[in-house]
């Protein structure tokens, strides 16, 4: 086994569920709300300096692996609610054929999250010695 070290973990905020929260107050059984956040809670996302884990699910547990050297950009979004509350999403476009794009939602901090993996990308692939070819498109010609 390498020596990875663990950059970063967590998970997604339960903020993403406060409508499903609201709703299981006025509407929805609470059951719902329950297994929404048992559901939030399950997945889980570890930063290494050579990968980026993630693991899912309830009952059944699943876990990919991307390696960061795949990692051909990353981007973040927020939308109103998540700058209110200092969250956001950082996606990932990668070389994976599994996963050309990782979405880590809900998480807070996620612009510094960004600015981490690609630091980290950055350094793998120069351990690596993994080059990217991009090809522009002259119109044919």
């Amino acid at each position: 086994m390498s020596n990875e070290r663990i950059e970063w973990s967590g998970n997604q905020s339960q903020w993403q569920n406060l409508g499903w929260f609201v709703a299981c107050v006025l509407i929805i059984p609470i059951p719902w709300a329950f297994w929404r956040w048992l559901d939030t809670r399950c997945q889980r996302y570890e930063l290494t300096d050579q990968r980026l884990k993630i693991s899912r699910g309830v009952f059944t547990k699943v876990t990919d692996d991307l390696e960061l050297y795949r990692v051909r950009d990353t981007r973040m979004q927020q939308n109103i609610w998540q700058r209110m509350l200092g969250l956001g999403e950082v996606i990932l476009s990668t070389t994976d054929t599994t996963t050309p794009e990782v979405r880590l939602s809900w998480l807070p901090d996620a612009e510094a999250l960004r600015e981490k993996i690609r630091a980290l990308v950055e350094a793998r692939r120069e351990a690596k010695g993994v080059r990217t070819l991009e090809a522009e498109h002259d119109g044919g010609h």
